[in-house]
C-alpha cells in the first residue's frame, strides 16, 4: 500500500506542462490494473512525452522525431513491464532508453536551430535524464 501511495505522489508531483489521464483503477480496489502502471518509469516517460510535445518544434521532421522517439520511449517501457522473461524485458527497457535518449537529442537539436526556448529545453533534459537512469536499472 505504501508502494502505490508513493507512486501516486511521484505521478501527481510532475512539473509537466499538461496532466495525461490517469491510469484506470479498479472499483474495487485502488491499485492500478496493468503492469506498466505500477512502474514509475512509466509515468516520467508520461511525463517526458508531455513535455516533448510542449516545445512545439517547429521544425516538422525534426518536431516528428522527436515525438515518435517519446512516444516509442513511453511505449517500450510498457511493453517491458509486461514481458514474463527477463531477458525480453531488459530488451524493450533498453529499446525505451536509446528512444529517450534520441528524442532528447532532437529537442536539444531544435534548441541549437532556435526553435525551443532554454526553459523546455532544461524540462526535457531533466525528465529525459531521470528516465534514462530509471530504465537503465530495469534493463540490468
Amino acid at each position: 500500500m505504501a508502494d502505490n501511495a508513493r507512486h501516486l505522489a511521484v505521478s501527481q508531483s510532475s512539473s509537466a506542462p499538461a496532466a495525461l489521464p490517469a491510469a484506470p483503477a479498479s472499483p474495487a480496489r485502488s491499485s492500478p490494473l496493468l503492469p506498466h502502471h505500477k512502474l514509475i518509469a512509466f509515468s516520467v516517460a508520461r511525463d517526458f512525452l508531455v513535455a516533448v510535445q510542449a516545445c512545439s518544434i517547429r521544425s516538422a521532421h525534426l518536431r516528428d522525431q522527436a515525438l515518435r522517439a517519446a512516444q516509442s520511449a513511453a511505449l517500450n517501457t510498457a511493453e517491458g513491464a509486461g514481458r514474463v522473461t527477463r531477458a525480453d524485458k531488459a530488451r524493450a527497457f533498453a529499446i525505451a532508453r536509446a528512444e529517450c535518449v534520441e528524442a532528447a537529442a532532437a529537442v536539444e537539436i531544435a534548441a541549437l536551430s532556435g526553435e525551443v526556448g532554454a526553459a523546455r529545453l532544461a524540462e526535457v533534459l531533466r525528465l529525459a535524464d531521470r528516465l534514462v537512469a530509471l530504465l537503465t536499472g530495469l534493463a540490468r
